[in-house]
């Protein structure tokens, strides 16, 4: 069977050409399994790219632990990791610490978040990690930051509506980001095309207008919604929990995945603990997040949800959705 390779595969395969670091390869290699088609013509390029992974993982971990220590570099735990980032006294430390159980530095003077903090959001029935930040400042943000940032699953760039700063807060995080090639260019209304090659990763992200429980925040945020009207804006509290379920549900959302549902054959599923996939998964991704030598031994699956009748066997390269119950069947 021909592989029928799409150009978003030979793209990420260019940058995987031209990386120079352990990371960037890495990157590529992620790039080129998520987009390269899902079929028995691919099966055997799907797992040359899984071992060259591994092997560049071991490399990498190896190289982590003779490097120096490095205080901004947070471990991605959970369903994603979901990354504040924004101009002091913005709330960060208080939205992290009104979603999850970590107890950031809170005050009313700047600057009191010096390095990234984590903390798991619950989420029905998974963790997202959210990582609080150290504020911008005049002078940017240190590279060490900038690398936090691009690897983050997603984006909440936190304003404080009730200050009158709050238009000098989203122009100057949103040029800032663009700058530097974190978050893609917008016009305002529309996203814009710039010089960046294809290869580079956007980091998606939502704006989060903090503080609307205080005066003058409804004026500001009727000037913002006027000014930038297609910015993905939601208005909370952290202080009086306005809204924050809501938050809740734009953060999954934002995180572009989905909640896949396993169940043993002749068993009962198993609700309690689903795997994440990446929306456009398939029955083989699942099998390879349940054991890396699934795929190998994969003979059939059956699901339950998405398909035209409940326990339908279905192929392998079968795209899965929100809340599908699969049952896999292994050789051997």
């Amino acid at each position: 069977m021909p592989a029928n390779l799409t150009p978003q595969y030979y793209v990420a395969e260019e940058a995987y050409r031209k990386a120079t670091t352990v990371e960037e390869k890495i990157e590529a290699l992620q790039e080129m399994l998520a987009v390269i088609p899902k079929h028995k013509g691919t099966e055997k390029i799907q797992g040359n790219l899984r071992r060259r992974l591994s092997k560049l993982r071991e490399a990498g971990d190896k190289k982590t632990q003779t490097a120096s220590y490095n205080p901004f570099y947070i471990e991605k735990q959970g369903a994603g990791q979901v990354i504040l980032v924004g101009y002091p006294n913005t709330g960060k430390s208080s939205l992290v610490a009104a979603l999850t159980r970590a107890q950031p530095k809170i005050a009313a003077f700047p600057f009191t978040t010096n390095l990234p903090l984590a903390g798991m959001m619950p989420y029905k029935d998974i963790l997202i990690q959210l990582v609080d930040t150290p504020p911008l400042s005049a002078e940017g943000a240190p590279p060490e930051l900038l690398n936090t940032l691009r690897g983050g699953d997603l984006l909440l760039i936190i304003l404080d509506v009730s200050s009158d700063e709050c238009l000098e807060q989203i122009d100057g995080t949103l040029s800032f980001l663009q700058e530097k090639k974190v978050i893609k260019k917008t016009s305002g209304k529309t996203d814009t095309a710039d010089s960046t090659p294809d290869n580079i990763k956007y980091i998606p992200y939502l704006i989060v207008a903090n503080k609307c429980d205080l005066p003058p925040s409804k004026e500001n945020i009727d000037v913002l919604q006027e000014l930038w009207p297609a910015l993905p804006l939601l208005n909370v509290s952290a202080a009086e929990k306005t809204k924050l379920n809501l938050l809740k549900e734009e953060i999954y959302t934002g995180l572009d995945i989905i909640r896949v549902y396993t169940k043993a054959p002749g068993g009962q599923p198993d609700l309690q603990t689903p795997f994440v996939l990446k929306k456009g998964g398939t029955v083989l991704d699942l099998a390879y997040n349940i054991h890396r030598d699934f795929p190998e031994l994969f003979k059939n699956a059956r699901v339950w949800g998405s398909a035209k009748f409940e326990g339908q066997t279905v192929a392998r390269e079968y795209i899965l959705v929100e809340g599908d119950i699969v049952e896999i069947n292994i050789t051997g």
